[in-house]
């Protein structure tokens, strides 16, 4: 590659890149994920809830509800309507903040302030979807079944549903209508592997934090961190990684393991490197 082609593939990487600046001045940053990548995310998504759907139909055969041709449209209907819903805002609820299809692609939800993703926040971007894609061609495609549309409605709301939706592609940030107004960015997922030993240190960190960021802690809390590391409980690591983020003034940027594990590595190599010099800090009670 030439100069001038390295310099544009730089400029554009610059682009996707938004910083978070913590109390510490430690520099985070996160990268947008492309609109290719969403949009890859939710067909994965939608051949997912598709298969549910077919079998649940399959279920329906079975039980007997397949031969009432308005009862199973109807409730078929409904189904769809919960699954796709509840499909969405329960696993961008969950500790991922990632539907499977987001996961696949590397991709996950964050709040734009740094917070912890609020389900209101979830709730709404994901209901805009329905006003922005589902909603539209249902009734369009309801109404073109039964003859009540013209060609020239459907056609319209076709181009109204395809602006909505594709409103991320003008945009800087690649937001969706649902993004902008719930405060939301879907961004690259920082991912490692849990170690098998996690007491092995590793030569590449997830992340960096300041020795100020690692100094409020000591060894009991270290203790602790192996413990619910070794655990991988994801309810018990939230809680952990959110009092660790508020104590040390971090943003939620990042997955929750790769936030501890991160943590864990450099806060223990901080205070071998401490016991080298005959420094032990028992607990963050106790001064150094």
């Amino acid at each position: 590659m030439t100069a001038a082609a390295n310099a544009k593939a730089r400029n554009a990487t610059a682009k996707k890149i938004r910083q978070f600046i913590t109390p510490e001045g430690v520099d985070l940053q996160l990268r947008i994920a492309s609109s290719g990548l969403r949009l890859g995310a939710l067909i994965v998504d939608l051949i997912l809830i598709v298969a549910v759907l077919f079998l649940f139909s399959l279920f329906m055969v079975w039980v007997g509800f397949g031969g009432s041709g308005d009862i199973a449209y109807t409730v078929w209907m409904l189904g769809f309507f919960a699954l796709r819903t509840f499909w969405f805002i329960g696993f961008e609820l969950g500790s991922r903040a990632a539907t499977p299809g987001k996961r696949l692609m590397g991709i996950r939800v964050v709040a734009r302030d740094g917070g912890r993703l609020t389900a209101d926040a979830v709730v709404a971007r994901n209901l805009i979807r329905e006003l922005e894609l589902f909603l539209p061609l249902m009734m369009l495609g309801n109404g073109a079944s039964e003859d009540m549309v013209s060609g020239w409605t459907i056609l319209a709301g076709v181009v109204w549903s395809l602006t909505l939706s594709l409103f991320l592609l003008f945009n800087r940030d690649r937001m969706r209508m649902g993004d902008l107004i719930a405060g939301t960015w879907v961004v690259m997922a920082q991912r490692v592997k849990l170690d098998s030993d996690i007491t092995t240190a590793a030569d590449a960190q997830a992340m960096q934090f300041s020795d100020a960021e690692l100094a409020v802690y000591g060894i009991f809390e270290l203790q602790e961190l192996e413990r619910i590391l070794r655990g991988r409980d994801a309810r018990a690591m939230r809680e952990v990684a959110d009092a660790i983020r508020a104590k040390i003034g971090r943003p939620v940027a990042e997955e929750d393991d790769v936030f501890l594990l991160s943590y864990y590595r450099q806060l223990k190599a901080r205070l071998e490197r401490g016991l080298l010099f005959g420094k032990r800090r028992e607990d963050k009670y106790a001064s150094e």
